[in-house]
This record gives C-alpha cells, sequence and structure tokens, in this order.
C-alpha cells in the first residue's frame, strides 16, 4: 500500500527530531527563554536578557511544585496581565486533574500552544496506518465529552485541556481526512449534558455500525461507561431508531436540530441491537455490535489498567492501543509500537514539545540530580520536570516513569504512576491525606455513639460500572447496645464524599464517571488478620503498616470475606462549578 505523503512528512519529522534529541531540546530551551527573556519570573531569578544556556538556567532557575507558582497564578487569574511568567498573552488556563488545596490546579497557556498540541496529534494517525491498513474505509465511534469551566476573577477562561481542543477551531473547523472521521457529529461531542451528549453519539454510533472501525474514549473507565450506558438505555435507543424520532430527553435545540437530518426509521436494526443487548450475557458485545471493529483506542496505563480484564470481557479481547502521552501541563510523545500489549505500552518523548529534566528516584541509584532528557538511562526511574513555552520553568509533573529503551536518542518511557497518588477511578485522584482527611471528617459521626475507627483502608473497586471508593472499616464500639446504625454509617459516606476534592465531586455529580462512595465495616480482629498475612508473605513485623490502600486479589478477598455490612453514600455530594481561585492578590 503507498503511503500518502502527509504520512511520509509526519514519519519524517518524527525520524528528524529523535535522531538529533539533544540539538533540539537546547534549542527548545533557547527558544523559550529568548521570547520570555522580559518576564518577572525569569529576571527575578537572576536570568539576564540573551542568556540561554542550560547551565546558567539550571543554576539559577528553582526546581518547583504548584504551591511554590500558586501566588504567581493567582496574580494572573486574578487579573494582571503584565508578563509574569510568559511574554505572550495567557489565553486561558488549563485545569489539571491534580488538586491544590482541594482545587484543580490552573495551567497558564497561550494561543500558540494549542498549535503544538495540534502538532501532535497530526502525527498519530501516520503512526497507526504503519500498523493498521485501511482505516480510511470507515469511521470511528469514539464518545468525546466536554467538561464544565470557570471563568477566573480576571475573566480568563479554566477548563480541562481536552475541552480547551474540543472547542477550538483546530478540532471544528479541522480538515476532511479520511481517516479521521467520527460518527459523533460535533454538536453532539460539545453538549454539556453528558446525558444528551452520550446519548446522540450512541444512537450515531447504532446507525453506522457496519461503518465503524474503531472504538475508543479518553480513558477505559469512559468506554466502559458508555458500554453501560447501552445497557440501561438501548430500550429507547431502539424505539427511537424504529421509529426514526428522538427521545424528548434530548432537548438541546442544537442538538435536536442537528440530529434532525440523521435520524431515520430503521425498524431491522432496531430489532438487531434489541436481540444483542436483551439478554444478560454481554460477552463481546462490541464486536457483536460493531463487527468491523479493529482495536480499541483507550488509555489504559496507570490506573486505567485495572479496567482492561472488563474491556476484552466486552471486546472480546481487541487490541488496545494507547496513542499518545500528555497532561495539562505539556503534550509529551507517542506511542510508536500502537498496537503492543497495555503492559508493554512505551511512549517516546518527542524533544520539541518542551523542555524535559528528570529527578532520579532513589531507588534507581546515583545522587538526587536532574538529569538531561537525552542522558536518562535504561532500567532507572525517574520524575519528570517541564519547562515549557507557556511559563511553566522546571516544573514538577508529579508523574513517575521507567526508561524502557531509546528511539534513535529519543528516550521512551513507561508510565508508572502519579506520584502519592492513592485511589484513582477515572480523571480523579486522591492521595493519603486527602483519605486521611475525608476520614477523620466522617469519624466525627461516630463520637456521639462511643464509636471509633480502629483501622481502615481502600480499595478503587472497577468491578461496578461506574467505579467507585470502597472504604473497610473495623470499628471500636463501647456501647454495643447503642452503636451507630445503618442511617449513621450511610451519611459517613456522604460525609467523606464532602472532604474529598473538586475533581472527585465533579466526577460524582456533573460527569457521573463515579458511583456513590461505599463503606464495608469488617469484623473486629481484621486488620490483625491483614497484619498476619503480610508477615506470612515475608514483611517484617517491626516495620509493617497498614496499607491505606489495597489492590492485591487475596487481600481484598480476605477484607471481603469479613464485611458484616455495607454502606452507600445516599445522596449526591456538593459541587458546582465556581470562579477559579478567588483569592485576593
Amino acid at each position: 500500500m503507498a503511503m500518502r505523503g502527509k504520512d511520509e512528512a509526519a514519519l519524517r519529522f518524527i525520524e528528524e527530531v529523535t535522531t538529533q534529541c539533544g540539538e533540539v531540546q537546547r534549542k527548545v530551551l533557547a527558544e523559550i527563554l529568548s521570547q520570555n527573556a522580559e518576564t518577572e519570573y525569569l529576571k527575578r531569578h537572576g536570568m539576564k536578557k540573551g542568556c540561554f544556556d542550560v547551565e546558567t538556567f539550571k543554576r539559577k532557575i528553582p526546581v518547583v511544585t504548584y504551591e511554590d507558582i500558586q501566588p504567581d497564578i493567582q496574580r494572573i487569574a486574578n487579573g494582571d496581565f503584565s508578563p509574569i511568567l510568559c511574554a505572550q498573552p495567557i489565553s486561558e488556563f488549563l485545569t489539571s486533574s491534580g488538586t491544590s488545596a482541594g482545587e484543580r490546579k490552573l495551567m497558564p497557556t497561550t494561543a500558540d500552544a494549542m498549535d503544538r498540541r495540534q502538532l501532535l496529534y497530526s502525527l498519530l494517525m501516520p503512526v497507526l496506518n504503519q500498523y493498521m491498513p485501511g482505516l480510511d474505509k470507515g469511521k470511528g465511534l469514539y464518545f468525546l465529552f466536554i467538561k464544565a469551566e470557570t471563568r477566573t476573577p480576571g475573566g480568563l477562561v479554566a477548563r480541562p485541556v481536552l475541552t480547551s481542543y474540543y472547542k477550538s477551531s483546530h478540532f471544528k473547523n479541522r480538515p476532511y481526512d479520511p481517516y479521521n472521521v467520527y460518527t459523533s457529529p460535533n454538536e453532539a461531542i460539545l453538549c454539556p449534558d453528558s446525558f444528551q451528549s452520550m446519548y446522540t453519539q450512541m444512537i450515531c454510533g447504532l446507525y453506522e455500525r457496519l461503518e465503524v472501525l474503531r472504538v475508543g474514549a479518553v480513558f477505559a473507565s469512559g468506554l466502559l461507561r458508555a458500554i453501560r450506558f447501552l445497557q440501561l438505555n438501548y430500550t429507547d435507543l431502539c424505539h427511537d431508531i424504529s421509529t426514526g424520532t428522538l427521545s424528548p430527553k434530548v432537548n438541546n435545540p442544537g442538538l435536536r436540530s442537528c440530529m434532525a437530518k440523521i435520524m431515520r426509521a430503521d425498524p431491522e436494526l432496531a430489532e438487531f441491537i434489541k436481540c444483542a443487548c436483551e439478554g444478560e450475557n454481554w460477552e463481546g458485545i462490541i464486536t457483536k455490535i460493531w463487527p468491523n471493529t479493529k482495536y480499541l483506542e483507550v488509555i489504559v496505563t496507570g490506573a486505567m489498567a485495572q479496567y482492561i480484564p472488563t474491556l476484552d470481557y466486552y471486546s472480546g479481547g481487541l487490541p488496545k492501543v494507547c496513542t499518545m502521552y500528555a497532561s495539562s501541563e505539556c503534550f509529551f510523545g507517542l506511542n510508536l509500537n500502537p498496537l503492543c500489549s497495555p503492559s508493554e505500552v512505551s511512549y517516546t518523548i518527542l524533544p520539541n514539545m518542551g523542555y524535559f529534566e528528570f529527578i532520579p528516584l532513589k531507588n534507581s541509584g546515583g545522587p538526587n540530580r536532574l538529569v538531561n532528557l537525552a542522558d536518562v538511562e535504561v532500567g532507572k526511574e525517574y520524575e519528570l520536570v517541564v519547562t515549557t513555552h507557556s511559563g511553566l520553568y522546571r516544573y514538577c509533573v508529579g508523574d513517575v516513569l521507567y526508561v524502557t529503551g531509546f528511539y534513535n536518542s529519543a528516550p521512551q518511557f513507561k508510565f508508572v504512576r502519579r506520584k502519592n497518588v492513592l485511589l484513582s477511578i477515572d480523571s480523579d485522584k486522591t492521595d493519603e491525606s486527602e483519605l486521611q482527611n475525608a476520614i477523620e471528617s466522617a469519624s466525627a459521626l461516630l463520637k456521639p455513639f462511643n464509636t471509633s475507627i480502629v483501622e481502615y483502608t481502600s480499595y478503587a473497586d472497577t468491578t461496578t460500572i461506574p467505579g467507585h471508593y470502597v472504604i473497610y472499616w473495623e470499628l471500636l464500639t463501647k456501647d454495643s447496645e447503642n452503636g451507630p446504625g445503618a442511617k449513621v454509617l450511610d451519611q459517613c459516606c456522604l460525609k467523606m464524599e464532602e472532604a474529598l476534592n473538586s475533581v472527585y465531586r465533579q466526577c460524582r455529580v456533573s460527569d457521573k464517571s463515579i458511583g456513590p462512595l461505599e463503606i464495608r465495616v469488617v469484623k473486629n480482629g481484621t486488620f490483625e488478620e491483614l497484619m498476619d498475612y503480610a508477615i506470612s508473605r515475608g514483611a517484617s513485623i517491626n516495620q509493617y503498616k497498614v496499607p491505606r490502600c489495597v489492590n492485591v486479589l487475596p487481600i481484598v478477598e480476605l477484607l471481603n470475606s469479613r464485611v458484616v455490612s455495607a454502606h452507600f453514600s445516599p445522596s449526591l455530594p456538593y459541587w458546582t462549578p465556581q470562579r477559579a481561585q478567588p483569592q485576593p492578590q
């Protein structure tokens, strides 16, 4: 099969930048420093105009976390548009799924940063086309959604990076490309109501079921929510397809107008879908309904790996393709071997996307100094540090990466984990201190009953769709006749949810991507058994600590075998889109 000129140019570009990794990185840093030479931040740290070398940069500019630069971010959010971090105007903030003081982090971005993100998107299909021929002969069924956005006190929009992209002209006015045709119209993707958006995207995918060659969502959890949505709503969907009329549940005027051009009466298709969905056995449902599907495109690395068995069940083991590695701070690189198994996914960092440094983790050996992109060592773990054109300098992203090899002179990394993250179901990230605070908040409801929490641990349960947090409690009740009842323990679940960060609460309330938190009360002595099990597996009795999160199946089974009662949050926690971080300057 002859390669398109567009593909040839894209692959040639990848070869060029990865072959000259060190040189490209030096040029990127010089460009960033030159462009932002007059900014307050660089001047504050003693960077003189015209000084663009790596050594001076590393000597003068500190490695920082979000909390270090939050005062500068806040000034911009509050309306100070002087060149604080970046010479170019900050066009908007991208909200990170990580949190600071329970709120989403705000990442500054500029108009030309969108061009760099678009560049990375433009490389995805040329890479995939080398491995999967014929993708121009059909369509992609992708469940894509926008999320809530806010405005800062200074008037800048703050929203997730993908919402920013879907609302941009790069996406809305993208030129026709036979390799990138979606079943979902823009109007469905851009509908702010998640139910109406999912409903219409599903109908479009069902109408064009024989045209679909690939099925996907951003995260594995998102694709599973779509399958669950089909389980719950196939009767209504079949009615609409059979009659050619759209459910009144879809009341967005623009979306109804768009769908009016798509809807058609097709009783035969409706009957087929009904027969496929009405049984309890949904094994292989994706290939039953969309028989020409070649692969699933979802992120299944990091915390999303927990969804792989369920995806295999619903898809009959279709390949799972992870295409790119990106965050709110920066887009980083590509998976150049997209059909590899999920456990083998490695991303090649493209050195033109930003300036990258790496903190060696202690268990990797060597001094705790920052290492350049081209100088990392295979087999070692590092924490990623990034400098961007948009005003982040030596910023700790919080991702832990493992070096698997090199492509030309550019390293390839496996994503290991988010640093310090304990629980994650979707885009939420809950660390140990947040969980502890939530436990303490809920325990206050137990005091009137002379009851306290002896021990606890947690588990991200992804056997349900959507997944949900499970908290195991061992309780000490001094007066067994007057202990807390089921209603009190249900309220403890809600109290914990209220105490968790805003990203978790948005996932619960707005995105519906996390189910109600569950507390499972276990028998007294359960956590002693847990310690005995750990010691029997080689743990030191002197150094043993109760794990605050468990994911090893025998431990989960042990805990579940000791459950005496289970309780769920009875209602949704409080969440509403707020003006982003409205604090005084």
